[in-house]
């Protein structure tokens, strides 16, 4: 490693340089640019990151600063942060000492001067303020320059009297005296003449520096005054944006569904309406985005201005991208009420009134390990839990949790290109896992036979059905279709296994969406989940893959990859990318976003090969983008979530009691009514019972199976292997078992599923 040079002093007073900084036990100390500028220091890896990433600021103004040794020194600002340093020589550091010294005085004193104007700068008269710190200064200026002529008439005196005393001791110089004696006087003229040159000095000194206070207050004078005038405006603007947030808000309160007959006849569902929002404006910005062909990640670049203007014969190409304009919302519920078939513009039927709370989930403390340790290496499915780990749902209401943003498949439904169609079913995949950021309890494992219906066609148009149709390996069936023209189905197994320190989720089968107007059928899977921390330490769940959506009646396809978390990465955290391309690997739309908040896409107008960036010599892809719309964007969860298990307002409402549901419907679930209650104990024994009655009636079936394939060994009791179960899953409820589908082929597609019908 080569020796950092010296640290630069730049003007207004920035200081930068080379520092060694300690990271971890791992790595040691690492090399680091700093920055000292305006009381912060600030950090970067290498000088190229100053205009982009921040590694970490300190305020000096309420900072520590302790020397070590020769070379070491720390900066810590009362425990939130602490950084340790090192030079590379003393002289280095005590440069770097230096600058921090000052730099934290100057800090210090004008915070100060800050608190002491604090009352002064929110004075209703501004004007009087300004006029009253005019006065100061110029009563100030006056002191200084009094000070400064009682100074220059000392320097007078002295110089007369220092003038007198070298006259004096040159006529001693004259008289005969003893050597020492000449020596002694010859000392004491040296010094008088020194010290007259540096009262002079510091008379010319106090000279200039009222010179620069008189030059500089004009400007200082009209700076405080625009800072006062800008923040007088400011709040103008904030209260005004108030008030029309207010009115908006009671607006929105009272605003009802628009008749049929105040809809605009030129919004059809048919096609968007011509010049609203095209992305074809001049004033609409381009991006350029790098997607690299084994790990999607993006980056601007500036943009070709000839894209923003189109002939009237490319822009039919592109006119179903208005649905993801920034009106796509308006344009959607505009075409809803102009549809007569819409249940919008029949008689409005009372909706019905959904739960928003339910019990608090108790506090009880729980010894993990004392249940872990053992369990190490096996399946999920094989490891007995008590609900103190679950949430009080069932695993076919978490699967009906995918149609929690059942509107991108409602748009979806509208588009008339099949790639911006696409786009909407990749962003709906990517918004399943948003309800899984906090969800760190582990749902109920259905009973063989249970079901779950939702039914939401007078609230959202659909409806959906779960049944559990297999108990060893664990499966089960789901099947949505809604009024506005898409079905949704899967079929979902899982695999997992426990690593001590992790869990690793992987769900099998595939998901299957079909839309009925376009006849697009796409198919996906989902990726791996993975909740860390088991052991020791806070829960968290992070979700990686790749997933391949496929429209097996056009070809078209979307990659999306979910990038795991590492400590190490520079990207936003649970990022998603992916990329749009249609049967012959052309680029469409490039997408962006993460699973937790958002999905946003760009529409790809140029793509080139660019040179050798990956680590492996594989090129990258440059695509030429429009600028990003977007897709989806998550619904902050209820108020006071952490205590209800992090439901969102769905989630809230899928185990609420409701008349009319089948025997084997999930909400009649004794043993997860009694955990959403609050009686956890009783839910434990209950769940015990349920699974003790489960692996009595599997023995029997096994022992009529053994009979009728053995009529000589009849009474003969099975192996102790055939008699292990799924300790979580409890009940049988049926007693005969359904085939899952076979995953289709990339270009073919036939089901050997038949969904459960809704009717």
């Amino acid at each position: 490693m080569s020796e950092p040079k010296v640290p630069i002093l730049a003007p207004e007073d920035t200081y930068k340089g080379w520092l060694f900084k300690w990271t971890n036990y791992i790595k040691g100390y690492q090399r680091r640019w700093f920055v000292l500028s305006n009381g912060l220091l600030s950090y970067y890896r290498s000088q190229a990151e100053m205009g982009h990433t921040c590694r970490g600021t300190i305020n000096l103004a309420t900072a520590n600063i302790t020397v070590e040794d020769s070379c070491n020194f720390v900066i810590s600002n009362g425990g939130t942060q602490t950084y340790h340093l090192k030079a590379s020589s003393e002289v280095e550091r005590q440069r770097w000492i230096t600058a921090l010294e000052l730099a934290k005085a100057k800090a210090s004193r004008m915070q100060a001067e800050s608190d002491d104007s604090g009352d002064d700068s929110t004075s209703p008269a501004a004007s009087q303020g300004a006029g009253s710190r005019n006065s100061e200064v110029q009563s100030t200026l006056r002191t200084l320059n009094s000070k400064v002529e009682d100074l220059s008439t000392c320097n007078d005196l002295i110089a007369k009297h220092g003038s007198a005393l070298q006259r004096s001791l040159s006529e001693l110089e004259g008289v005969r005296l003893g050597g020492e004696t000449s020596e002694k006087i010859r000392q004491v003229t040296e010094r008088a003449t020194l010290f007259r040159i540096t009262s002079n000095a510091m008379i010319n000194a106090c000279r200039d520096f009222l010179a620069l206070a008189q030059a500089h207050s004009k400007r200082w004078q009209k700076a405080l005054q625009a800072e006062r005038e800008q923040r007088v405006r400011l709040e103008e603007t904030l209260e005004q944006l108030a008030k029309q947030h207010n009115h908006l808000e009671r607006a929105f309160r009272g605003a009802t569904v628009l008749p049929s007959s105040q809809s605009n006849p030129a919004i059809d569902s048919k096609g968007p309406v011509p010049g609203k929002g095209d992305v074809s404006d001049e004033d609409e910005e381009n991006e350029f985005f790098d997607a690299c062909e084994d790990v999607q990640e993006f980056i601007t670049v500036p943009a070709d201005p000839k894209y923003h203007r189109r002939s009237g014969s490319n822009v039919s190409g592109i006119s179903s991208e208005l649905g993801m304009d920034d009106g796509t919302t308006s344009l959607d519920e505009q075409s809803l009420a102009s549809n007569p078939e819409s249940p919008q513009s029949q008689e409005v039927v009372p909706v019905r009134k959904r739960r928003s709370r339910i019990p608090d989930k108790p506090n009880y403390s729980l010894n993990l390990w004392s249940i872990m340790k053992n369990c190490i290496g096996k399946e999920l499915s094989k490891i007995p839990m008590p609900v103190n780990f679950n949430e009080p749902l069932s695993m076919l209401q978490r699967l009906s949790e995918d149609l929690e943003y059942y509107e991108l498949l409602d748009r979806g439904a509208k588009c008339q290109s099949s790639l911006e169609q696409m786009c909407y079913v990749a962003a709906f995949t990517v918004s399943s896992y948003s309800t899984t950021v906090h969800r760190t309890g582990k749902p109920f494992n259905p009973l063989l036979g249970e079901t779950f219906e939702l039914d939401r066609v007078q609230e959202s148009g659909y409806r959906s059905l779960c049944e559990q149709v297999s108990h060893h390996p664990p499966a089960a069936a789901h099947h949505a279709i809604s009024e506005r023209g898409w079905t949704l189905r899967q079929e979902i197994a899982l695999a997992s296994k426990f690593r001590g320190k992790y869990l690793s989720i992987m769900p099998l089968g595939s998901i299957h969406c079909i839309f009925e107007k376009s006849n697009n059928h796409y198919t996906w899977k989902k990726v791996t989940t993975t909740v860390h921390n088991i052991i020791v330490g806070k829960l968290w769940i992070d979700q990686s893959g790749e997933i391949d959506v496929v429209n097996h009646r056009t070809g078209d396809r979307c990659h999306l990859k979910f990038a795991p978390y590492s400590y190490f990465s520079r990207d936003v955290a649970r990022k998603v990318t992916g990329v749009v391309t249609d049967k012959d690997g052309k680029a469409h739309y490039v997408l962006s976003g993460t699973w937790d908040e958002k999905m946003e896409c760009s529409r790809v107008m140029q793509s080139s090969r660019g040179g050798e960036n990956g680590a492996d010599g594989r090129q990258k892809t440059v695509y030429q983008t429009l600028k990003a719309k977007e897709l989806w964007r998550k619904t902050p969860l209820p108020e006071g979530a952490e205590n209800m298990y992090y439901f969102s307002t769905l989630a809230l409402t899928l185990n609420e009691p409701e008349e009319g549901v089948a025997p084997t419907d999930s909400r009649r679930r004794p043993d997860q009514r009694l955990m959403e209650q609050g009686r956890w104990e009783e839910a434990n024994a209950e769940k015990q019972r349920l699974e003790e009655k489960q692996r009595t009636v599997r023995r029997e079936r096994e022992r009529e199976a053994n009979r009728s394939a053995n009529p000589a060994e009849e009474g003969k009791e099975p192996a102790d292997g055939a008699l292990i179960e799924d300790s979580i899953s409890d009940s049988p409820l049926k007693t005969e078992e359904v085939e899952i589908a076979s995953e289709p082929s990339e270009t073919t597609y036939k089901s050997k599923y038949h969904p459960i019908p809704l009717s």
